[in-house]
């Protein structure tokens, strides 16, 4: 489970690194390195979305520990 947290944890990184660059300066990093939509760029943008549905669960990990004190 930890391995699935950080593997997550990094394609949540990288996708708020990308609207970062998308919000301040217009670029889209993914696009320029996969391609105007292109098949692997589809998928990095499905994995960061399905990495940011699993933080969710980020919450209630969280408060258990804080629960656990």
């Amino acid at each position: 489970m930890k391995l699935l947290d950080y593997i997550l944890l990094t394609l949540i990184i990288v996708g708020a690194i990308n609207w970062g660059l998308i919000g301040f300066v217009q670029f889209d990093l993914v696009r320029m390195i996969f391609g105007d939509m292109s098949v692997v760029s589809r998928i990095i943008y499905c994995l960061v979305g399905i990495g940011g549905l699993y933080a969710i669960s980020y919450y209630g990990r969280i408060r258990e520990s804080f629960n656990n004190r």
